[in-house]
């Protein structure tokens, strides 16, 4: 794995915290209820907030985007959200939510000469990103920019954490894997409890049938467990999910990157403190390390 790979893999651990935070702060649901959502489930307010930047999207381009939810998940939220509020509407909100989501966390610290200085270095790592196939990402990137610098910089990692997901997507083709194997194999090198992906829709039926063709491939053995081959096909898809998510990191360099890491640190650290995000999340942190 290349330096610029590593650091890709290590500043993702860093800002994703930072940008996940909308789905999950008390400030967001308050907002997304305001305009009318229903907060009992996240998933009205999640689609909402994190499909407004491509418009009023319909369900077979928010399939597309959202690949490893079942179409059915999918067809079931959009467009049906977008009778709730305008996408305009929903992208004015969650800026709004995460205004005082870092407002509460942090209070006066978000007005820190070094949050802006973060905000900047962010930025400039943000706008550096090649949109070609990166629809979420390039979605994010056409916003205009808030003034606030801690806006700023959660945007920012909102552009950078979509573009890193855009090219996981790519990277799953390639391996292969359609949409139900994507989490099937997840879930069998132990990214994540299977009980944890419930979320994504997919039917215990369609769950065992994405299994059967894992294991058709040698991929999964008759535990669930990935084998050998599976551990490796998995490998591969993180290993091009980081080459692909590396360019902007290469481009801004590891001396800044390592200063934005240290700079962004308070907002990490304020969201793992308060207990917002989930202990156990789909997206492998805990268990996708950083290499050494």
């Amino acid at each position: 794995m290349s330096a610029s790979s590593r650091l890709a893999r290590r500043m993702w651990h860093q800002l994703e915290p930072v940008h996940a935070v909308l789905y999950f702060s008390p400030q967001a649901f308050e907002e997304a209820a305001a305009l009318g959502y229903d907060v009992e489930s996240r998933w009205p307010s999640y689609f909402a907030f994190r499909t407004a930047p491509l418009g009023r999207a319909g369900t077979r381009l928010a399939m597309a985007a959202y690949y490893s939810f079942s179409p059915r998940t999918v067809a079931e939220h959009v467009p049906a959200v977008w009778e709730v509020a305008s996408p305009e509407q929903v992208l004015r909100a969650r800026l709004t939510a995460i205004d005082r989501t870092y407002r509460h966390l942090l209070g006066d610290q978000v007005a820190a000469p070094e949050v802006a200085e973060a905000a900047e270095l962010a930025r400039r790592a943000a706008e550096s990103v090649t949109v070609a196939g990166r629809p979420f990402a390039a979605a994010n990137l056409d916003l205009p920019w808030p003034d606030e610098p801690h806006l700023v910089l959660w945007q920012a990692a909102t552009v950078l954490r979509e573009h890193r997901g855009d090219g996981h997507l790519a990277a799953l083709l390639a391996a292969e894997l359609d949409p139900g194997e994507s989490l099937v194999s997840f879930a069998a090198v132990g990214a994540a409890p299977v009980a944890n992906f419930a979320g994504r829709g997919w039917s215990e039926e369609e769950w065992e049938a994405a299994r059967e063709r894992l294991a058709a491939r040698g991929l999964v053995g008759a535990d669930g467990q990935a084998t050998e081959r599976g551990r490796a096909l998995r490998d591969q898809v993180e290993r091009m999910t980081d080459e692909l998510a590396a360019e902007p990191w290469r481009l801004l360099g590891e001396e800044r990157a390592e200063r934005l890491a240290r700079l962004a640190s308070p907002f990490l650290g304020a969201v793992f403190e308060a207990g917002l995000l989930p202990m156990t999340s789909t997206l492998g942190i805990a268990t996708i390390k950083v290499p050494d």
